[in-house]
């Protein structure tokens, strides 16, 4: 139940998927066991230019904040940029809180 969701010009690593779920985790403030991560690799253009970007939705019950989702922002880009070249002008991230009652898992509801 943090979800983070990247799609990327570039193949994403294992490694890089692990530190997503780990910095989602400890910035949101969850136990990392309920974090999913979901990667793929897919064709993009932004800003007029198919450079290498990326777009990644973080969506979570409870948790985010302007002060969280600025400092996700800072750890999520500082990664695809040191691990895959993506500078951070090329990454857009949506932020998305969701209600427990709209948010299923194991035959059931969070709320």
């Amino acid at each position: 139940m943090p979800l983070i969701k990247v799609q990327a010009t570039k193949d994403i690593p294992p490694d890089v998927i692990a530190q997503l779920s780990t910095v989602v985790a400890e910035t949101i403030g969850k136990p990392e066991t309920y974090v999913m991560v979901s990667a793929s690799k897919a064709d993009m253009m932004m800003s007029g230019s198919a450079d290498d970007a990326a777009f990644v939705e973080v969506k979570s019950i409870g948790g985010l904040s302007r002060t969280v989702n600025h400092e996700l922002t800072i750890k999520i880009c500082g990664l695809l940029n040191d691990h895959l070249g993506i500078p951070g002008e090329r990454v857009y991230i949506n932020f998305t809180e969701v209600p427990a009652a709209e948010w299923g898992w194991n035959n059931s509801l969070f709320g």
